[in-house]
């Protein structure tokens, strides 16, 4: 196999001839014959409803299958691959990552998570003692224990807000964050979609008011990429991570952060790079020896997004969360933890029952309704995490909605 062969089979993509002919025809969010069909797409797992689609969104099965391949390629290739093709792979791989997100792809890399991504961030970068970090206590915990092992460290100061779970409007937000800055902030991180809650924020509106006092905002993006569409630049933020295994359904590991290149320089790289060799964000992307066959995966799953339709699928997203909080939001003994507002969330929801704690609610959906999600307990959120995906249906749904009848 020559370079040229071998190129075609591990970047090609192609979906079966029936699910191409699907994706390609014309559907609303509440069709469900339409979406029962895309369901057919992914393989289901029948011993429970999953609604913890948050976590990791499972391959559909064109995309799982090419990923098996290009184990298969990578491994008949061995060290002639490791050493020649993966680096334009990889950047080929950073440019489609960049045209979901309408980046430059000379902006952003490919890295593991959102964790790696954001952490990289709070631990490279160059703080003094006595400088200043915001974020809000439901934040993701791994970001902010980056921050107390950096405050140790370095005697940097952390100060905490608390998100209202329903917001007046955009204003009582942005003021939240503002009220927290002083002379001595350096860095505000904020989610773009709250990870417990669902609730989307303001983010330019955030950060052209943090700029406006002369700090820097890191976006906490896990769940946004490939869920609600956006065009990054548009943020206005400094720093961006997410997670690709997420919403983009790539393989488990594959994670991207953008950076503004008046920032890239002066952040610290977890792993140095040859700094003769590395050019721009390149300085802080040495991955060492990874699976890179995750990474070339991203070719299939950004042709299944693209298949599926952003709108389509962010349409279908946000009617399946709405579907069934309005059937509960104003019933007695259920507490939404996720506003009403629709330009508020998208398919995440956090709901609770008032008598149970929520890691009894979650065991009672699993043992008596076959329903899986995950507790959230603490800062002020007590409740189970709901995460349907497109191929959810309101059949499933509406036995989330008996099961909180019957449990309030």
């Amino acid at each position: 196999m020559n370079k040229r062969q071998f190129l075609k089979s591990t970047l090609g993509f192609s979906l079966m001839p029936s699910l191409a002919h699907l994706l390609a025809q014309p559907a609303t969010a509440d069709d469900e014959l339409y979406w029962a069909q895309i369901r057919k797409a992914y393989r289901i797992k029948p011993d429970y409803i999953n609604l913890e689609n948050g976590y990791y969104n499972i391959l559909p099965e064109a995309t799982l299958e090419k990923h098996i391949q290009h184990i298969r390629d990578v491994n008949y290739q061995g060290a002639y691959y490791m050493r020649t093709t993966q680096f334009p792979d990889r950047k080929a791989m950073s440019k489609l990552v960049a045209d979901v997100v309408h980046c430059s792809p000379d902006d952003l890399i490919i890295t593991r998570n959102t964790t790696e991504s954001l952490d990289m961030i709070i631990g490279g970068y160059p703080w003094q003692a006595g400088d200043e970090a915001v974020f809000a206590l439901q934040d993701y915990g791994a970001m902010q224990d980056m921050f107390e092992q950096v405050a140790r460290r370095q005697g940097i100061v952390l100060k905490k807000v608390s998100l209202p779970l329903h917001p007046a409007d955009d204003e009582e937000i942005v003021n939240l964050y503002a009220n927290a800055i002083t002379p001595k902030t350096k860095l505000l991180m904020v989610c773009h979609m709250v990870n417990v809650t669902g609730q989307i924020l303001p983010i330019q509106k955030i950060c052209d008011m943090a700029h406006a006092k002369g700090v820097e905002v890191m976006v906490d993006g896990a769940h946004a990429v490939a869920h609600i569409e956006f065009n990054l630049p548009d943020l206005h933020c400094d720093y961006y991570g997410a997670s690709l295994h997420k919403w983009l359904a790539v393989p488990l590991g594959v994670g991207m952060l953008y950076v503004k290149p008046e920032h890239v320089q002066k952040i610290w790289p977890v792993f140095a790079e040859n700094e003769k060799a590395a050019k721009g964000i390149e300085r802080l992307n040495h991955l060492g020896t990874n699976p890179v066959h995750a990474h070339l995966a991203i070719q299939d799953a950004v042709e299944f997004y693209r298949q599926l339709g952003p709108a389509r699928k962010e349409a279908r997203l946000r009617y399946l969360q709405q579907y069934w909080t309005k059937q509960v939001r104003n019933l007695p003994g259920v507490i939404l933890n996720t506003p009403e507002d629709p330009k508020r969330h998208g398919a995440i929801a956090n709901v609770g029952v008032a008598k149970l704690k929520p890691a009894e609610l979650a065991k009672r959906l699993l043992d008596e309704y076959k329903i899986y999600t995950v507790a959230i307990d603490g800062n002020g959120v007590r409740g189970c995490r709901i995460t349907p995906n497109v191929f959810t249906s309101t059949a499933e749904l509406d036995q989330l909605v008996r099961a909180l009848k019957a449990l309030a």
